[in-house]
């Protein structure tokens, strides 16, 4: 087995950090897989906690430059490792701002991911790090488990809003309650619930008319807000139906009583 490939343009540098350090947030180990197109990393029920399963595909050709690899046979020309997520992540992140980034799979003792990143110094001249990262070597018998899971056609399809829009208004979410329901319809609608003992909160999308509303069991004060795709600086709510939204880009803000 063989694999070497190297990296020179910065944008396709950036977004590879990008994604391993996306993985590293799901699970501590993930697979590698390498075959002559592709890079595909992969979690399973069996290496990712709360049985979450993901199936992430580069096409080489967009990332590197250099590419060369040679599986365990011509006829199972690929190459599967087990990796920590967290330690490709981390000998990435140091290769901002640099020349030129090199993965070779190597045996030092023991299978490894070699990542070297040349870096320029305060004199001009280049300086390389190097990083070897401990792999498993996966056998042929275990490569079915690991295969691109195999996706039925949906009854609902919706296009999310911008994920950077989500994240904003799930982490100030959480901040009520622990658990998060998704409802999703037909017409377009996406909702966003929370629901506690004390306040029931639900943030509708609409495709032409985002909008927000938040409903306190018991009270009498609707807040309807167009504000999807702001930013939600802060919710706070008491038992008495009182409730104040906060932020710098909150607009249009209307309340009605019922």
């Amino acid at each position: 087995m063989k694999f070497r490939a190297k990296i020179v343009d910065a944008a396709c540098l950036n977004h590879f950090t990008r994604v391993s350090a996306m993985i590293a947030k799901l699970a501590k180990t993930c697979t590698l897989r390498i075959s002559p197109e592709k890079l595909n990393f992969v979690l399973s029920d069996r290496v990712a906690s709360a049985g979450v399963s993901m199936w992430c595909e580069l096409e080489q050709e967009n990332f590197f430059s250099e590419f060369q690899m040679e599986g365990i046979s011509a006829e199972n020309n690929a190459i599967y490792l087990d990796l920590t997520a967290e330690n490709l992540s981390r000998a990435l992140k140091t290769a901002q701002n640099a020349r030129a980034l090199k993965i070779k799979l190597t045996n030092k003792h023991f299978p490894c991911l070699t990542v070297s990143i040349e870096l320029l110094s305060v004199s001009s001249s280049s300086r390389v790090v190097t990083h070897d990262i401990p792999v498993k070597v996966i056998p042929r018998k275990l490569w079915k488990d690991l295969q691109e899971p195999t996706i039925p056609d949906s009854d609902v399809s919706i296009y999310l809003p911008a994920l950077k829009t989500m994240k904003s208004i799930v982490e100030k979410m959480k901040n009520i309650s622990n658990h998060l329901i998704m409802e999703a319809n037909l017409s377009g609608e996406l909702n966003l619930k929370i629901e506690t003992e004390l306040v029931c909160v639900t943030l509708t999308s609409r495709p032409w008319e985002p909008s927000a509303r938040y409903v306190f069991p018991g009270s009498c004060c609707v807040w309807n807000t167009w504000f999807w795709g702001a930013q939600l600086a802060q919710i706070s709510a008491c038992r008495t139906g009182e409730m104040r939204l906060t932020g710098s880009q909150a607009w249009g803000s209307s309340a009605a009583l019922a």
